[in-house]
């Protein structure tokens, strides 16, 4: 794929110019790069040029970045903001994503420990995406989010050397999907996956490889890294409650996801148990 061309039918600049690389796609699977464009503007673009022998559900993953981008993320308000996209492009193999420079917008990642109202900032937009996806998985994205869940991690169930989780893992993956309220969780929430504005009042999220389904609780306990008494959750959850849609039965919704906390952490751990074993 001609990538100066991708760049220039997106953004419809007649100057395009391939800058500095921002970083490489795990494993191969291409690079991040800043363009720029006429006027001092700049995009990012990401390139995914998938090594042989791609494993599908990787390729999938890009895919579901892609309808993320076109159909779902305009839903979001305000606080939970994501980089703009001009243009997506696919040959069937190289994939291109021409995005917003969320750098030349004032965002830029934190390279220190978070502070407290780097955290808020985090909480309140996912707070902000799981009150507006309440519901139904929309179309196109994964039906489970989250790159950990068990049904894409059983190789490495199987090799675990713990045999309880043979018998747990089930059980903890049975109780989140078959929780009542269900959203769309972002499945990635980690730190390096957010940037923020020069006061951490506003905050960006990118990296949507592996949206889809699932409680919110999920997203949240993997970015906090907290239990069930961090003062922190309720911080989130009256983010939420302030968000919701009215006919959401808010007090229902809360005592479910927070009786979901353990759940949520336990079965992250499951996954760390299996995880390089298969």
């Amino acid at each position: 794929m001609e990538l100066d061309a991708a760049v220039r039918t997106s953004t419809h600049s007649r100057v395009v110019r391939k800058g500095q690389r921002i970083q490489s796609l795990w494993r191969g699977y291409g690079e991040v790069v800043r363009y720029h464009l006429e006027a001092g503007q700049s995009v990012v673009v990401k390139h995914v040029r998938p090594p042989a022998g791609a494993h599908p559900r990787k390729l999938r993953s890009y895919a579901v970045e892609a309808a993320w981008y076109t159909h779902h993320a305009a839903r979001l308000p305000s606080v939970t903001r994501v980089p703009r996209l001009f243009g997506t492009h696919s040959d069937g193999h190289h994939r291109v994503f021409v995005l917003e420079d969320l750098h030349a917008a004032g965002f830029n990642r934190s390279l220190r420990p978070l502070d407290p109202a780097r955290i808020r900032a985090v909480l309140d937009w996912l707070a902000g995406l799981h009150a507006t996806f309440i519901g139904p998985v929309p179309d196109n994205l994964w039906p489970v989010g989250t790159y950990w869940h068990l049904q894409t991690r059983l190789a490495e169930l199987k090799a675990t050397p713990e045999r309880r989780w043979h018998t747990r893992g089930p059980e903890l993956d049975a109780l989140l999907r078959n929780a009542r309220f269900q959203t769309v969780v972002h499945g990635d929430a980690k730190p390096a996956n957010f940037l923020w504005d020069p006061r951490a009042r506003a905050v960006a999220g990118v990296d949507f490889q592996y949206v889809g389904g699932g409680v919110g609780i999920r997203d949240v306990v993997y970015f906090l890294d907290v239990d069930a008494d961090s003062p922190w959750l309720d911080h989130y959850f009256g983010a939420l409650r302030s968000m919701l849609p009215h006919h959401i039965d808010a007090d229902a919704l809360e005592a479910e996801w927070r009786s979901l906390i353990p759940v949520a952490a336990e079965d992250f751990d499951r996954f760390m148990a299996g995880w390089g074993r298969a």
